[in-house]
């Protein structure tokens, strides 16, 4: 008797199942679901008991054997809705749903158990094996879309807690549903699916044990969203849809005579089709989020959704799209609509149009900042209803709307975009895929949304115009650096037209001419190769440079001016690697500076030395001094200058900027009276094949002589 299959599988099933419900009610009977899961054990260890007992004995009959089993399914039902019992607790599985599927459920079973019952009573058949098979295939369906309501609407811990749970269940119904769609196709339940229906049942038993486990200390919590239901029926609707093409495409290949298998194979590839197209269509799943949202749902929207949704959009920060047009898409997708266009607010205080999608725009767009939308704005932050303002523009104070507005077609909503109590821009949103009643809500949520996508708006304006900002201000800096260099040149060429008249005969004047002008040709095409290819700074333009040698020349060319610069002691040659003119117009201007703000009678010292690889030129005066304050906040600042019209400001920060890019830095002390102490410290040259530089045929100034010839 043993060797009949379905024995063995039933047999296996009573077993475990009759295991599991004893582990249950023995030990975890806490919770709803614990309870809930040993009533579906108990039915499904009576049903296949039943089952193995009809294939050895004979006995029960059908009927007793057919209520076992809406028994069981009903069972594996109500575990379901245990899950879900704690969001009707909490009112988040809403009235109008939770009655829905509460009746859609009762009456399938109660509807099932009377046929069967009226049948057995009064020996009469009510309904045929094929109606019968339709009522089970309803009952799969309804559990897998309860299972997935259940982990589509489960927060991370409720997942990990009844994750075992819902793949155990879900196959159950998965199998049935797939053994009862192919007997309804064939006429007769294949002896394959039945033998082994024991065996998988048996083998996710291991599921449900570990899950009640692992679960029993967990609190589980559902929130079913208005695209769980959507999904749900969309799954529920797709599998009738799919349940009906089977039964079609049966009823085709039998009524086709020699082509009904080819009409079977068309008939499924139009029909499948067909549905592909259905699910893909935007228009079918706007009326039917309208649908769910009007018949299901105290309120219209999601509101977690939508603004995680506006976050992840406005999170971008790429320009692709533009964030204009992401914001009309935004508003847009508030109301079921894809279309839109709008105007931001100009220096002109007009409002041009920025961007549009989906919707044509006529010719001139621009929105006069003085029309009287713009005031009925300022004073009211309404949003317009165009439909409504046609029927009856009283609403809107008879306001003339802008040519812009009424000569775009599918215009529906005019939406201000207001920030702070600016008006800063305006919306317009184009017609919806579905008919769409708007109330309070609707106005609400686009209001909340419009501020916040205006903000993130001028903030991007605000970058863009400080981007700009920016730009003039390097082109500012870098013609103040030229301004300063040409003003070392235009006092060097103002002194040779002073001295000219006197010593146009003398031929060292002459030399001398000669000399100071080649270093200003020279040194005013180096500040136009400059501008016209500015480079980032490197070492290419550099070379060993002898700084004592510099420092001497400075020191005798900077005697013509009174306190004349001493040189303390003789120092040893000292190699550093810089370029040689820059290197010594940055130190000659920390020179010209000392002596700027030192009195004639007094001192200034040059004191040049060696300290860890690196050389320290020390220029100490004794002049004015500067504060601690001025230090830190103006001395280094560019454009600030203690010399009033006459000084550009940025001598000083040129001059650290430059000795930094060497690797250098200068250091300051100073006491207000007393005299001040820069500290120029350069990194000394490594060894290598490079040659020191030698002077170029600067002259030593040149003005040093004129100097002296005009005295």
């Amino acid at each position: 008797m043993f060797s009949d299959l379905s024995v063995i599988s039933y047999g296996a099933s009573a077993i475990v199942f009759a295991v599991l419900s004893t582990l249950v009610a023995t030990r975890y009977l806490r919770r709803e679901l614990d309870r809930a899961l040993f009533l579906a054990a108990f039915v499904t260890t009576l049903w296949a008991s039943a089952l193995v007992s009809q294939s050895l004995w004979g006995e029960p009959g059908f009927f007793i054997r057919y209520l076992l089993e809406l028994l069981r399914d009903t069972a594996w039902l109500l575990l379901l809705f245990a899950l879900l019992r704690d969001s009707f607790r909490q009112a988040k599985f809403t009235g109008q749903l939770r009655k829905t599927l509460g009746v859609a459920t009762t009456v399938l079973i109660v509807t099932l158990l009377s046929l069967g019952t009226l049948e057995f009573a009064f020996d009469a058949d009510l309904v045929n094996g094929k109606t019968k098979l339709i009522g089970q295939l309803a009952l799969s369906l309804l559990g897998l879309s309860l299972i997935e309501q259940v982990w589509r609407n489960s927060p991370t811990l409720g997942r990990s807690s009844v994750k075992y749970l819902c793949i155990g269940t879900g196959t159950i119904f998965a199998y049935d549903f797939i053994m009862y769609a192919d007997a309804l196709l064939f006429g007769q339940i294949a002896d394959s699916f039945w033998d082994a229906r024991g065996f998988i049942n048996a083998a996710l038993v291991p599921l449900f044990a570990v899950n009640i486990i692992n679960s029993r200390k967990q609190p589980v919590d559902f929130q079913l969203s208005r695209a769980a239901v959507f999904h749900a029926g969309a799954f529920i609707l797709g599998g009738g849809y799919l349940f009906l093409l089977a039964m079609g495409g049966y009823y085709v290949r039998s009524l086709g005579g020699e082509w009904g298998d080819a009409l079977q194979v068309l008939f499924v590839t139009v029909a499948l089709a067909f549905l592909v197209t259905l699910l893909m269509s935007r228009r079918i799943r706007a009326r039917i989020m309208v649908f769910i949202s009007q018949n299901f749902f105290d309120y219209k929207y999601d509101y977690r959704e939508e603004w995680l949704r506006m976050t992840q959009e406005l999170a971008n920060l790429s320009n692709e799209p533009p964030l204009p047009e992401r914001t009309i898409r935004i508003l847009a997708d508030l109301v079921e609509s894809n279309a839109g266009a709008i105007w931001i607010k100009s220096d002109q205080n007009d409002y041009e149009l920025k961007s549009s999608v989906n919707i044509a725009t006529p010719k001139h767009t621009a929105i006069d900042g003085d029309s009287e939308l713009v005031r009925l704005f300022q004073s009211k932050e309404w949003i317009i209803d165009l439909a409504e303002y046609r029927a009856n523009p009283l609403t809107y104070d008879l306001i003339e709307l802008p040519e812009p507005i009424t000569n775009t077609p599918d215009a529906w909503l005019v939406v201000p975009l207001f920030l702070g109590s600016e008006l800063y821009g305006i919306a317009m949103i184009g017609r919806p895929y579905a008919k769409v009643v708007l109330n309070w809500e609707n106005f609400d949520l686009i209001k909340v949304v419009a501020r916040q996508t205006c903000n993130l708006l001028a903030q991007a304006d605000a970058q863009n115009r400080l981007s700009r900002a920016m730009q003039f201000e390097a082109v500012s800096k870098a013609s103040a650096f030229m301004v300063h260099d040409l003003k070392t040149l235009i006092a060097q060429l103002s002194l040779l037209v002073k001295n000219a008249p006197k010593h146009r005969n003398n031929p060292a004047f002459i030399d001398d001419m000669i000399s100071t002008t080649d270093h200003a040709v020279r040194k005013m095409s180096n500040l136009v190769d400059h501008v016209r290819k500015p480079t980032t700074p490197n070492d290419e333009h550099r070379s060993k440079v002898d700084l004592t040698g510099v420092v001497r020349t400075l020191s005798e060319e900077s005697s013509r001016r009174l306190p004349v610069p001493q040189l303390l002691g003789d120092p040893p040659s000292i190699l550093v690697c810089a370029e040689h003119e820059q290197l010594k117009n940055v130190l000659g201007h920390l020179i010209r500076n000392a002596q700027d703000a030192t009195p004639p009678d007094g001192e200034i010292t040059l004191n040049l030395k060696k300290a860890k690889g690196s050389a320290v030129l020390f220029v100490q005066d004794t002049g004015t001094g500067m504060t601690d304050e001025f230090i830190k906040t103006k001395l280094f600042k560019p454009f600030e200058s203690t010399k009033g019209l006459t000084g550009m400001g940025i001598g000083a920060y040129q001059a650290r900027e430059y000795l930094r890019e060497l690797g250098g830095n200068i250091d300051v002390t100073s006491e207000p009276g007393v005299g001040s102490c820069f500290s120029i410290r350069i990194p000394i040259a490594s060894l290598s094949n490079e040659k020191p530089s030698t002077p170029d045929a600067t002259p030593k100034l040149g003005a040093h002589k004129l100097h002296k010839a005009a005295n």
